[in-house]
């Protein structure tokens, strides 16, 4: 069975349950899903194993946080390469309604690192959405898409 990693930094708690969310979309659409915070990561040898990732954080000043951008140098040394791929990311201000840090992390994902990301692009919520059942939803449904694109 195809395995997806789920890599996440959560502040406040908002991105986690996104992380949770889009974990639940994954078991559904009939995969493994593995949940794992940044700081978990402490090297390439951390992210190997998975046909797909998924990675999340907040929006912070229209960006990712620092501990993100690390994430992602680590993940360019681990060699994911064709790989599938989604980005999401939670915000607490609509003056970031540009795509936030998941616009910034999809494009690092697609371009530096060589994966195929899924065709839904990045995916955006604001904080007061994610717990609604349209949020849930949509969350779910994020990580259904990049499931199926394992099959």
């Amino acid at each position: 069975m195809a395995k997806v990693l789920v890599v996440y930094f959560s502040a406040s708690g908002t991105t986690e349950r996104m992380a949770e969310y889009v974990a639940e979309g994954i078991r559904i659409a009939g995969y493994e899903a593995d949940l794992r915070k940044t700081e978990e990561i402490a090297g390439p040898h951390d992210l190997a194993g998975y046909d797909a990732y998924i990675f999340g954080c907040p929006t912070y000043h229209l960006d990712m946080p620092q501990s993100f951008a690390s994430l992602l140098d680590t993940a360019a040394k681990a060699g994911l390469d064709g790989k599938a791929g989604g980005a999401f990311s939670s915000r607490a201000h609509p003056s970031s309604e540009d795509g936030g840090a998941a616009e910034r992390v999809f494009s690092v994902m697609e371009s530096r690192l060589g994966m195929r990301m899924t065709d839904l692009g990045p995916f955006d919520a604001m904080d007061d959405v994610v717990n609604a059942p349209d949020g849930i939803r949509a969350c779910q449904e994020y990580g259904k898409a990049v499931a199926k694109m394992l099959s």
